[in-house]
């Protein structure tokens, strides 16, 4: 077939498609009946749809067929808009805040002004962190029922950069990572941009399938684990003592790194013993104070074996230097003081009535979620497109994020994440009555 032909269908579907002619959530035809339509050979067909779907115009779905995208959805389905936009109720990402947490901060940076060590706070720190605020983030670890050695620990701008400096350090471009088929969001582009392969772990309805697993490691050759057993974001999921157990047999079985991502690990109450305390020698435990103190902070902390201390130490160097000291300052001072303590307590109790909220507002829907966590999975009816969802709640100015974002396997399911954490009560009950009505106006 000459390449004009093919490129004219081509230009013909996205015309009508940019045009509205082809609204979204249109079904088009087979693969077998655009070639007869056109009097193509099927594999130009075919040729045909996935260049239209390379240009992110369609997607086919398993069992379902092809159907037109919403292009006026922001890249990844959501969870690439801008955090706190004016206007819009933000469902989409978590920065759980409490009354009185702005005083909180005027009170601690008066209390460091006042302090003798206010000198040193303006020079570089050490790259891991000053000595005595690593042995700080240990104690506060040791009260959480996780023993590491001050040296242990380094100090890294928020969960993230913790993530990012442990892959850079230990993997290398093409290495095979696995993951839960749904998994965090900000781990895929991390992985995207060291050019790691990831390989989905399949989930079963309480967790990841560790078969499923133990099958991948028997035809891959995998090098790491990334993993949220505790809150699992998005799922919400705290997996019991035997999972974690397992796991662990797995990873020293195949000689597996475990990356073990604790970021909402705090609102989990009692949670079985983490990763790092079944298996130090291979896990790498990544954590911070976004979530249980305030997103701004971007102050984190990465525990390692000690023979993988210095490398981190170094990506940490090459990354950002070391974390700012004022800001790590102030949080060890709320951390020998209680003030963490007592903020993740209390959020906790806030996370708990944001969900009993969720509850009653998705009642007779199927949901899932953790009783004490921020956000809520709900998948959708087999009717109902998630990108339509998404675009209409954005014309209500409600962001929310898809399963696009966190989908490492195919076909994507359609359902949206919920974050509660990030508006008020009053504002949060409304907005969930309106994403229910939404899902309702679709259905059929």
């Amino acid at each position: 077939m000459p390449r004009a032909r093919y490129k004219t269908i081509v230009d013909t579907f996205a015309s009508e498609i940019s045009s509205g002619a082809l609204p979204p959530g249109s079904r088009l035809p087979t693969h077998r009946q655009l070639a007869a339509q056109h009097g193509l050979a099927l594999v130009t067909a075919s040729r045909v749809y996935a260049e239209l779907q390379a240009m992110g115009l369609i997607s086919g779905e398993t069992g379902r067929g092809t159907f037109v995208r919403e292009i006026a959805l922001p890249l990844g389905h959501g969870i690439d808009q801008q955090a706190g936009a004016v206007g819009v109720l933000d469902l989409n990402f978590n920065y759980p805040t409490l009354p009185g947490q702005a005083e909180l901060l005027r009170s601690g940076l008066r209390q460091l002004a006042l302090s003798g060590d206010l000198d040193a706070l303006l020079r570089y720190q050490p790259h891991a962190g000053r000595a005595h605020e690593r042995g700080c983030i240990a104690r506060h670890l040791a009260d959480r029922g996780l023993a590491a050695q001050a040296e242990q620990v380094l100090i890294v701008s928020g969960a993230q950069h913790g993530l990012a400096a442990t892959v850079m350090a230990l993997l290398k471009p093409g290495d095979v990572v696995a993951v839960d088929a749904l998994t965090y969001s900000g781990f895929k582009v991390l992985a995207d941009a060291q050019r790691l392969e990831l390989v989905p772990i399949a989930l079963s309805d309480t967790g990841p399938d560790l078969d499923a697993l133990e099958q991948l490691c028997r035809k891959r050759r995998i090098k790491a684990v990334y993993t949220m057993p505790t809150l699992h974001n998005p799922m919400g999921w705290v997996m019991g003592l035997p999972w974690r157990q397992r796991l662990v047999g797995i990873a020293r079985q195949h000689g597996l790194l475990l990356i073990e991502d604790a970021a909402y690990a705090f609102l989990a109450e009692t949670p079985p013993v983490p990763l790092r305390a079944l298996a130090p020698e291979r896990t790498v435990y990544v954590s911070g104070f976004s979530k249980n103190v305030a997103t701004g902070l971007r102050v984190g902390f990465v525990v390692a074996p000690l023979h993988w201390v210095p490398a981190i130490e170094r990506t940490i160097r090459a990354t950002t230097w070391n974390t700012p000291g004022v800001m790590t300052a102030l949080v060890c001072g709320w951390i020998e003081d209680g003030t963490v303590a007592r903020l993740e307590a209390e959020k906790r109790h806030d996370a708990k009535q944001r969900q009993a909220l969720a509850k009653q507002a998705f009642s007779g829907m199927t949901v899932v979620g953790h009783w004490t966590s921020y956000f809520l999975w709900l998948p959708l009816p087999e009717e109902v497109r998630a990108d339509q969802v998404v675009v209409a709640l954005l014309a209500m100015n409600i962001a929310v994020s898809t399963a696009e974002a966190f989908a490492v396997s195919s076909p994507v399911p359609h359902a949206v994440r919920l974050a509660l954490g990030s508006v008020g009560m009053d504002a949060l009950q409304q907005a969930l009555q309106q994403v229910r009505q939404v899902i309702g106006n679709f259905a059929y």
